[in-house]
């Protein structure tokens, strides 16, 4: 740059003395060569302190933009795998809600079916129960008529004879009496 500025110097007097000369247009390679060297200077340092940071920035804003659209373009990925295995969750909780639903119903059946034929068979135990019982009272209540009635025939045959029999007498003639009365083999 010394130099530069000394032959800026130097240069100064032999433009003024060929300014006089005429008036037009002069060019000087010299200082056109050390403009553009200040130019490639002033470039170079300025690229050195500021155009690198500012692309190293650049770079890294670049790479973190790109990182953040990977990064979204997985979360959709994710969100869509999400949302399908939440959707066969949905389905697969539904399938075994109707599978639950169609056994409970199924046991109800057979519940109730068990139910209402325990039920008729108690029914039908009570009902043979019960006949059992009217038929052993009905054999109890004619079995008292009869001994009723072979009481009453004894008193009324005794005082229509007048006489006395042994009990044994009259027991035989009404077990007699009765045996034939029940085989309709009574005659007068």
């Amino acid at each position: 740059m010394a130099l530069a500025g000394a032959a800026a110097l130097g240069a100064t007097p032999l433009t003024a003395e060929t300014g006089s000369e005429g008036s037009g247009l002069v060019i000087n390679f010299f200082w056109i060569i050390v403009s553009a060297a200040n130019f490639l200077f002033f470039l170079f340092v300025i690229k050195l302190l500021a155009f690198g940071p500012i692309s190293r920035m650049l770079e890294d804003r670049r790479a973190r933009i790109e990182q953040g659209l990977k990064d979204a373009e997985q979360a959709r990925h994710d969100r869509e795998r999400a949302e399908t295995e939440r959707l066969a969750a949905i389905t697969e909780a539904r399938r075994e809600a109707n599978e639950i639903i169609t056994r409970a119903q199924k046991v109800a059946q057979e519940t109730r079916d068990a139910d209402i034929a325990a039920t008729r068979e108690e029914l039908e135990r009570m009902r043979v129960r019960a006949a059992a019982e009217i038929d052993a009272e009905k054999q109890r209540a004619v079995a008292d008529l009869r001994a009723e009635v072979a009481d009453l025939a004894l008193a009324a045959a005794g005082r229509v004879v007048g006489e006395t029999m042994s009990e044994a007498r009259q027991r035989r003639l009404v077990e007699e009496f009765l045996a034939t009365a029940t085989t309709g083999d009574v005659t007068n």
